[in-house]
């Protein structure tokens, strides 16, 4: 499983789901990659007010205030199929 964290500088939204990630990448195996909206034009357009962006194997799982549960749930999912 991949992990896509779309995010930016300076956003305590993004730090809050970067901490979540990493409480659960202890009980999930997923690589994760951070990507900063402010180095593509494109996807600084599509998620500029939606930041953070948590995709999972190329689908977006969630974004903004993240919730831990939501995205555990989603994992365990992922790692069934």
């Amino acid at each position: 499983m991949h992990i896509r964290l779309y995010t930016k500088t300076n956003c305590p939204l993004c730090d809050k789901a970067k901490a979540i990630l990493a409480e659960l990448q202890a009980d999930y195996r997923f690589t994760m990659e951070e990507i900063d909206i402010y180095e593509d034009e494109a996807l600084l357009e599509k998620y500029q007010l939606m930041i953070p962006v948590v995709e999972l194997d190329g689908e977006e799982i969630g974004y903004g205030m993240m919730k831990k549960e939501t995205i555990r749930k989603r994992l365990r999912q992922a790692q069934k199929s």
